[in-house]
């Protein structure tokens, strides 16, 4: 068990910490972890040159506010913990989290459905409701094998460049928000959209995509349906449910 380091923290830093925690949790409770070789990360507050993201080894549904691991732009752990990050992991974040400041949480998966999509010539299409929100800011970036190359790191941000949303081909899919909890809505509607792609394909038939004018006025919509308040206005309940199922990732 992990000695708890809130003593040695902020109070920002703490709440970041337990709702990036939070992330991990939600992401295994939907099934989209994949082991322990995904990742998710966060901007420290005060410092944007550190962020959080999770020890190596942990499986999501085991991280704690306490576990997660600081680390600076170049990889060097800013508070001594016993467990050591994903390489691959850190040059995807750190890439983003450098060149991308106004962004404080990158989240990043490896799910089937999010894999099947990226390996399709076509992307994402334009085919449910649902596919048209990331559709409205979403980048690709070409296969490069795995992500341990630091020549990578300008390609990936150039092809991310001002979008929310990055299909990483043949590999998965990648979200970005000023919140964590931004991140994680977007990367909901994205993967179910994903997930709605597939099955419409598994049917057989001739699908049918949504004209091209309604998916340019899709961004003013998506304000509309949030109420302006994006991931906020999920957020909240989904800390409530993780409560009621294993609150120790306040830990």
């Amino acid at each position: 068990m992990t000695k708890s380091v809130k003593s040695q923290v902020s109070a920002e830093e703490w709440q970041v910490r337990t709702d990036l925690a939070a992330c991990y949790r939600i992401i295994a409770m939907y099934g989209w972890d994949d082991l322990v070789f995904t990742h998710i990360s966060a901007r420290v507050p005060g410092d944007e040159n550190h962020f959080l993201i999770n020890p190596y080894g942990l499986l999501f549904e085991e991280i704690t506010a306490s576990s997660l691991v600081k680390v600076d732009l170049d990889g060097n752990k800013v508070l001594d913990v016993p467990h050591a990050v994903n390489p691959a992991g850190f040059t995807i974040h750190s890439a983003v989290h450098e060149a991308r400041h106004e962004v404080a949480c990158v989240l990043h998966t490896h799910t089937r459905a999010g894999i099947a999509v990226s390996a399709q010539a076509g992307g994402l299409l334009p085919i449910s409701q649902t596919s048209l929100f990331p559709i409205a800011a979403l980048g690709y970036h070409d296969y490069e094998g795995v992500a341990l190359n630091e020549d990578e790191k300008p390609r990936l941000v150039a092809d991310l460049g001002n979008n929310i949303a990055l299909i990483l081909r043949n590999h998965g899919l990648l979200t970005v928000g000023e919140t964590i909890a931004d991140a994680f809505l977007y990367m909901y509607v994205l993967e179910t959209a994903c997930q709605i792609q597939i099955m419409a394909q598994a049917g057989g038939g001739e699908l049918v995509q949504v004209p091209q004018p309604i998916v340019a006025g899709i961004r003013a919509q998506a304000e509309q349906v949030t109420k302006g308040m994006g991931g906020a206005l999920v957020w909240p309940g989904l800390l409530r449910k993780l409560d009621r199922l294993d609150a120790s990732f306040r830990d």
